[in-house]
Formats: structure tokens, C-alpha cells, sequence
């Protein structure tokens, strides 16, 4: 009796998923690094990619869940899978050391892509609703080292200065205004610093 074809298909179609979708991502990249999000369209999508739009429909369903998808690659190639252990650092500052880091890290990898994300985010209700989720689960984090620092009385203005400071507006404006990224990352981290300082009478 013959072994059943069967799993193996799956896995050949979930690889060409996978392939698929990894085409869809690069085009919808290379689509906004190009400024045209006006031409990023689900068939625009499907020809720069080599598939069907029924397939980009299949695989995302809709053109903010591209993009959703293509800043979570961003975020994976810019460190953000280091948060778990940011988060869990034993020294308060040594968390906000890094919390500082990783976020300056992410912004620094494609300033100009991310940019133009959150441009899109400011026009585009729905995608600026993923934008703003995003910021609060970075605001989250910003309140708990708040927390740990201020003897577990959250505080809700200083965790709000810590989410501006290391907001990618924040880092973009410094690197703009003539600071290279590594400079700017310095000046956010004295920043933060300074911000959660305990205060002396």
C-alpha cells in the first residue's frame, strides 16, 4: 500500500505560500520606498509580486494588512524580538538602557521607509489604527519601567515623556536636524535618563 501524497503537497503549498507572501511583502516595499502608496493597490500588488490578486486577497485580504505585515518584518529586522528581554532585565536602568537601545535600533533600519509608514498612518484611518496600537504596547512598556523606577507608583506624565522620547517622530526629527543616528540615539538615552532620575530635595 502507497504512503499517501498527501502531506507532502501541504508542505510544497504552504512553502509556496510562504514564497508568495514574501513576494507580495517585497513589492509593497519597494512600492512605498518608492513614495507611491497612492499606486499600492491589491492588483498593483500582484503584478509587481508575479501572482494573482486573488492570491495577495487569499494570503492578506486587505492592503492594511499588508502593510501591518510588512512592519512586522521591519520590526524582526530591526531587533524588536529583543523586547521579551528588555523587559526582563533585573536592574531598572539597565531595562531602560535597553529599552532606549532597541527602539533607536528599529527606528535606525530604514528611516525613510518608516517614515513614509507613518505618513501613511496620518492619512489612512485604518492603518493609523495599527500605528497607534503599536504605540500604546510601547507606552505599556514605558509605564512599567516607570513603575519600577518610581517604587511601584506608576506614573502616568513620566511614562508618557518616556513613550515621546522614544517615539520614532523624536528620533527622526534629531537625525534631521543634523545628528547622525548613533548621536541620536546618545541624546535619547540622556534624555530618558534624566527624565526618570530620582528627584533630590
Amino acid at each position: 500500500m502507497k504512503e499517501p501524497k498527501r502531506p507532502y503537497a501541504l508542505g510544497k503549498r504552504l512553502e509556496q505560500m510562504d514564497q508568495c507572501r514574501a513576494a507580495i511583502l517585497r513589492a509593497a516595499r519597494a512600492h512605498l520606498a518608492e513614495g507611491g502608496y497612492r499606486r499600492l493597490t491589491m492588483a498593483s500588488l500582484a503584478a509587481d509580486s508575479g501572482v494573482t490578486r486573488q492570491t495577495v486577497h487569499n494570503l492578506f485580504g486587505t492592503k492594511t494588512a499588508v502593510l501591518e505585515a510588512l512592519f512586522d518584518v521591519m520590526a524582526l529586522e530591526g531587533g524588536m524580538e529583543k523586547m521579551p528581554e528588555v523587559m526582563s532585565q533585573p536592574s531598572t536602568y539597565a531595562m531602560l538602557d535597553r529599552f532606549v537601545e532597541v527602539f533607536c535600533n528599529f527606528w535606525s533600519t530604514d528611516r525613510l521607509l518608516l517614515r513614509r509608514i507613518h505618513g501613511i498612518g496620518a492619512i489612512d484611518p485604518e492603518f493609523g489604527a495599527v500605528i497607534a496600537a503599536r504605540n500604546r504596547r510601547r507606552l505599556m512598556a514605558a509605564t512599567r519601567i516607570a513603575a519600577r523606577i518610581n517604587h511601584g507608583q506608576p506614573s502616568s506624565q513620566v511614562a508618557a515623556a518616556l513613550a515621546a522620547l522614544t517615539s520614532f517622530e523624536f528620533f527622526d526629527a534629531l537625525v534631521e536636524n543634523s545628528l547622525d543616528k548613533q548621536r541620536a540615539a546618545v541624546v535619547v538615552l540622556d534624555l530618558a535618563r534624566c527624565l526618570l532620575k530620582p528627584k533630590t530635595t
